[in-house]
């Protein structure tokens, strides 16, 4: 299996508080990784360090390398052209626009190739995103400030595939939503690993993270505690009782 994400000794701080302090971590192709912690541990500050998207006060250091080659000093957009793809928390959809349109505008960087081949793998990627969320092909026209939380992610995360990345970053998908359509986001995510698509999966809901998941991490004020595959993560005592409880202690 193939690495698709390596990361050493990853730091990230904003001004002079640190919120992330050496960490290792690794993303195999076709897997799911996830990364789950208590609210403030670092889990958000590391995906926007994995994608050079820190605020202006935010500094990182350490190496990142995708498919093997070093891109901590690239920008977000170069990042975004080798295959990372990042589907923040707050979703960032453009309420205006119809659904269709803020999935074109996910692979504007292929369209704006103007290759005929290009072309056709832009519009067949729409197609599949709308046989991955068929609720997104009804409501194609409809404008995405009126869709539901729950369509609202879909939509997030249909945008990013349009970009066909290999690697797919997801911060909370399930932030808000009812456990019906939390249910209904993760069996998504499960289904995207039969693509080949890697997915770094931070999320505050971790029984169901380590549910999909093929390996975890746990963060703690921003240093890794405990990591190993997802399974025996769910069945260790720490974590049952930190995270897995009867519920009144979350990840967020």
């Amino acid at each position: 299996m193939s690495t698709i994400l390596s990361v050493k000794g990853l730091s990230a701080r904003y001004g002079k508080v640190t919120a992330l302090a050496a960490t290792d971590l690794v993303v195999e192709a076709g897997k799911i990784v996830t990364v789950i912690g208590a609210n403030g541990a670092g889990k958000s500050t590391l995906l926007n360090a994995l994608m050079g998207s820190l605020p202006t006060n935010g500094h990182c250091a350490g190496e990142i390398a995708y498919e093997g080659t070093r891109v901590e000093r690239h920008g977000v957009e170069q990042r975004v052209a080798v295959g990372m793809s990042l589907v923040p928390e707050k979703r960032e959809l453009f309420g205006s626009m119809t659904v269709e349109d803020n999935l074109r505008l996910g692979g504007f960087r292929r369209y704006r190739q103007r290759r005929e081949a290009e072309h056709k793998a832009w519009a067949s990627e729409l197609e599949h995103v709308f046989e991955l969320f068929p609720r997104l092909k009804e409501r194609r026209k409809q404008d995405a400030g009126t869709l539901s939380g729950g369509e609202r992610q879909m939509l997030a995360v249909g945008r990013a595939l349009m970009g066909k990345p290999k690697l797919l970053m997801l911060d909370e998908p399930s932030l808000g939503l009812a456990p019906k359509i939390v249910r209904e986001i993760f069996m998504i995510i499960a289904a995207l690993r039969k693509t080949g698509v890697a997915t770094l999966l931070v999320e505050q809901n971790a029984r169901a993270a380590l549910q999909v998941a093929d390996y975890g991490y746990v963060l703690e004020t921003g240093s890794v505690t405990l990591q190993g595959p997802a399974k025996e993560l769910a069945s260790n005592p720490k974590v049952i009782e930190s995270y897995l409880g009867l519920g009144e202690k979350r990840d967020a």
